[in-house]
């Protein structure tokens, strides 16, 4: 059994869209999780025409098919730069620094998986060097916004008792502001050298990439006793795709059309509260 789950930006989920689709593959009852917003239904098969059919009403509804098993997960293993927090941590040092528009360049190619990521990590850090130590701070203060929904997703995962984990590609002076900020019971990230107050810069090792993120959720599910199936993982850039397609729901958020090509769910048009959607949760 499976479910089609759709999900739209508040009060954008056109019923008769919702009725339409459940017409055209045979699903059962409409179960609505927030009032034009989230709806979803069962269907017995997948549909040979689903593919289709999502990029049909793409513009309008994130359409997704997840297993009706095991959909609500024990652990939540999260990206932090354009997935849990609006920004990318290390474009935000680069305009204070004075890099800016170099350095998003840099960024976007990386993340669209077009440039190797430890590489251009190395690339952009060493344009940081000089950057006083206290910067950090501000720019957490001043340019870092939560994305919509964070707070939420992990409030109620853990109440049903799954464990959260902030992994990153970019800095332990953002991921452990930004998980004590979200409620994550751990994180991982690479680490900022710094000597004299000030940025060498350079990055400490091993650098934490694609590879340390699929450790991580082997690591972490194996020291709680939990499968990889039981994981969800959210992340939008390339250096996500190996826990992305690891985890038994892994959700490209956001994420760039290379990344979003090789992942079965995607959202759009949702916030971080999708990933409650689907795993069944109903918004009251």
């Amino acid at each position: 059994m499976f479910i089609a789950s759709l999900i739209a930006r508040p009060g954008h989920l056109d019923p008769a869209l919702v009725e339409s689709l459940r017409n055209a593959f045979g699903g059962a009852e409409v179960v609505w999780l927030a009032p034009d917003e989230a709806a979803e239904f069962a269907l017995p098969v997948r549909p040979t025409n689903f593919d289709e059919v999502r990029e049909t009403v793409a513009d309008q509804v994130d359409l997704n098919i997840v297993p009706a098993e095991g959909r609500a997960k024990k652990m939540l293993l999260a990206d932090m730069d354009s997935t849990m927090i609006q920004q990318e941590c290390i474009d935000e040092l680069a305009e204070v620094a004075g890099v800016g528009a170099h350095v998003k360049d840099i960024t976007a190619r990386a993340m669209n998986g077009e440039l190797d990521f430890e590489g251009a990590l190395i690339e952009r850090v060493a344009l940081l060097k000089g950057l006083p130590e206290g910067v950090i701070d501000q720019v957490v203060a001043e340019r870092i916004t939560l994305m919509p929904g964070g707070a939420e997703l992990i409030a109620r995962m853990h109440k049903a008792g799954a464990h959260a984990a902030l992994v990153s590609g970019g800095f332990t002076a953002f991921t452990a502001k930004v998980a004590a900020l979200l409620g994550f019971d751990e994180n991982r990230a690479n680490t900022l050298v710094v000597e004299g107050g000030a940025l060498t810069g350079e990055v400490g090792r091993p650098i934490l990439g694609k590879q340390a993120k699929v450790e991580a959720l082997e690591q972490i599910t194996a020291r709680l006793g939990i499968t990889e199936a039981e994981v969800l993982a959210v992340g939008d850039g390339a250096n996500d795709l190996g826990m992305l397609t690891l985890a038994g729901m892994g959700v490209a958020l956001h994420a760039k059309p290379s990344v979003q090509a090789q992942c079965d769910l995607r959202v759009n048009h949702g916030d971080l509260t999708a990933l409650l959607y689907l795993q069944g949760y109903a918004r009251a």
